[in-house]
């Protein structure tokens, strides 16, 4: 299945068996705007209750470490989720705000059959898919039954290794006004991993907040990988939440999966570790 479906396409699949679609927006008043208006059936996912497993000191891990496998799987059935689900995953910043960190979470559990919708929730109201209201019931079945995460990550030690080694490439994908310190509006402290290079998640997306089309996103990510190479790709964010856009973004490129760096500037910047800026 390719990493991307559009609303059109989506709006001609509902009436398929074993769809389940999940809306991840995020913030503070995320499961108000659920309630006051979704796509029908969609079940609402939390970004932290639900994809992370939030730590009593950000310093150990981040802001948004990963849950034990054994616990997703766990919510993978609750959700109704079993081998044979075509899951379609939305937010409304483009995959961005915690689309693409779910598609890569079930990804990584071994699930294949998972698409971001394109556009998020403005594609779908754009192009007519029908909205519901109020809460939606899932319908559980048996956990799903893998237990641990096949995809790359790098921890905080490996990552101060690699930012240090010209043979690696340990890719920011946050805005270029944090990465350069500026202001951090999040974290404690403003900067960067020194030796990271800065390729914001937003250049993945058009003018209208859009994916660019695979061709285009590996032309913009294949220099990367013919210098470097998977094995020596490292992609980090403020938590590891928008570094699975970039993620997304090569995938759909038809990139095999790098790195994620889950703990992110969140956990680098609280373990008294060197801070660049420019």
């Amino acid at each position: 299945m390719k990493d991307l479906i559009s609303a059109e396409k989506l709006n001609r699949r509902l009436d398929k068996e074993n769809l389940l679609i999940l809306d991840v927006r995020n913030g503070k008043d995320a499961h108000k705007l659920y309630l006051e208006g979704h796509l029908a059936g969609a079940i609402f996912v939390d970004l932290n209750k639900d994809l992370a497993a939030i730590p009593a000191n950000p310093a150990d891990g981040g802001r948004h470490p990963l849950p034990s496998p054994a616990d997703f799987v766990q919510k993978l059935g609750n959700w109704g989720i079993h081998r044979k689900t075509r899951v379609v995953i939305y937010d409304d910043m483009g995959g961005a705000n915690a689309a693409a960190r779910l598609w890569w979470m079930l990804k990584s559990i071994g699930h294949s059959r998972v698409q971001v919708l394109n556009g998020g929730f403005q594609a779908a109201v754009k192009a007519g898919l029908p909205i519901s209201t109020g809460n939606e019931e899932a319908k559980s079945v048996v956990s799903y039954p893998e237990s641990t995460w096949r995809l790359p990550v790098a921890n905080l030690s490996e990552v101060e290794k690699q930012a240090s080694d010209p043979n690696f490439a340990v890719i920011d994908v946050r805005d270029a006004y944090r990465y350069r310190g500026e202001s951090e509006p999040i974290d404690l402290i403003a900067g960067h991993i020194p030796g990271a290079i800065n390729l914001p998640y937003s250049m993945n997306l058009d003018e209208n907040g859009l994916f660019h089309a695979p061709e285009k996103l590996r032309e913009m990510y294949q220099p990367l990988f013919e210098e470097k190479g998977l094995s020596k790709i490292t992609v980090h964010c403020g938590s590891g939440i928008t570094a699975c856009h970039t993620l997304l973004a090569m995938s759909a490129a038809g990139f095999q999966i790098p790195s994620l760096y889950v703990g992110s500037w969140s956990e680098w910047s609280r373990n008294d570790k060197p801070v660049g800026t420019c």
